[in-house]
């Protein structure tokens, strides 16, 4: 509620250097919030999905409404371009989250087909192996505990959406929103004197300073998040990489919006010529919707290879740089490359990691 009080607060005169940055802060913590409700929606069933999208929708789109008419009226006078980022990367977390959000249902279908079949071939090697004396009980108990946690954990909604190429995109807003506050504080900071600010005091008085610095800290924090699957993403991604299939938009992303277009109406028109019009108004409107959601999909692939080249670039340079974890690659990638004498085992665990199709 503070997050949105500041930015949404169009009465309360905000002349100060704090008072600017904190609306701009609270506009900024808002797309931290949605970084990291993200991966959530994997939990939710479509009930509770629907009202949280709606409610966040309802949100974020009065919050901008209120920052465009501050910026047109003057009430934000200071850091112009930094509140503009900002809130068009407000407005695109937004259409990345219902585009991540209209995935969900077919992404569980799918884990849940997966599962069953990885879990027959997980039971049919375990009767194979009752036979065998060479295989000590605890060993063949840690090798399937081994089995069943991969599957369950490869498996989890929350996991899989959080390294999808939607949810890896909005990592990368995050952090870029992020940087853009960091950018602004050391700009009024560091160069207080070139930047002009109105004299007097808001009704908020000594508040907006502390609600400034609660604000940054927990977009410094609630960052970390967002940004470590955004990087892990691109490190796994980039050890198989593959131009064609990181340009393709995988069925299961407009599966349900398919559905939905092939689905009868939901009311009855009596006359033929009505019927026909409301099923063309329909197919039209799915139609436009799947190419956004499409769209939607490709830029935020887009946004992952250009993290590609980034971070292999970055690679590059680790040799002159004493930067250690740009070496480290995805914790299941590893598993694959894994050099030590479990290297035959770690080959048959890689079976009973779950996949999407494009991973």
């Amino acid at each position: 509620g503070v997050a949105t009080k500041f930015p949404a607060d169009l009465n309360t005169s905000m002349p100060g250097r704090a008072d600017q940055l904190t609306k701009l802060s609270g506009t900024v913590l808002i797309c931290t919030a949605m970084g990291n409700l993200m991966p959530s929606l994997g939990s939710m069933d479509d009930s509770d999905m629907l009202s949280n999208v709606v409610a966040l929708g309802i949100l974020v789109v009065t919050v901008a409404a209120n920052i465009g008419i501050q910026l047109g009226t003057g009430v934000i006078y200071s850091f112009l371009p930094e509140h503009a980022v900002v809130m068009l990367l407000m407005v695109v977390l937004l259409v990345i989250l219902v585009s991540s959000a209209l995935a969900v249902t077919t992404t569980k279908q799918l884990l849940e087909k997966q599962y069953d079949s990885k879990y027959l071939q997980a039971s049919a090697d375990e009767q194979g192996g009752e036979s065998d004396n060479k295989i000590y009980p605890l060993t063949k108990l840690k090798k399937d505990v081994k089995k069943y946690w991969l599957m369950a954990h490869t498996g989890s909604p929350q996991y899989v959406l959080g390294r999808s190429a939607t949810c890896t995109a909005s990592g990368a807003f995050c952090l870029l929103a992020a940087g853009v506050l960091a950018e602004a504080m050391l700009r009024a900071l560091v160069n207080g004197s070139h930047v002009r600010f109105c004299t007097g005091t808001s009704d908020y008085q000594w508040s907006t300073t502390v609600v400034l610095v609660a604000q940054a800290v927990a977009v410094l924090v609630g960052t970390i998040a967002p940004a470590y699957r955004w990087f892990n993403a691109v490190g796994n991604k980039g050890r198989s990489f593959s131009c064609r299939d990181e340009f393709k938009v995988e069925k299961y992303w407009v599966q349900t919006l398919n559905e939905w277009k092939e689905a009868p109406l939901p009311f009855q028109i009596s006359r033929r010529w009505r019927r026909k019009t409301a099923h063309y108004l329909k197919d039209s409107v799915m139609a436009v919707l799947m190419r956004l959601q499409k769209g939607v999909v490709l830029s935020s692939k887009l946004v992952r290879f250009a993290s590609i080249l980034l971070v292999s670039w970055l690679h590059k340079g680790a040799s002159i740089l004493p930067v250690s974890w740009l070496h480290k690659g995805g914790r299941f990638r590893k598993l694959e490359s894994s050099t030590s004498s479990s290297h035959d085992e770690n080959v048959k665990l890689r079976d009973y990691v779950l996949y999407l199709e494009g991973e």
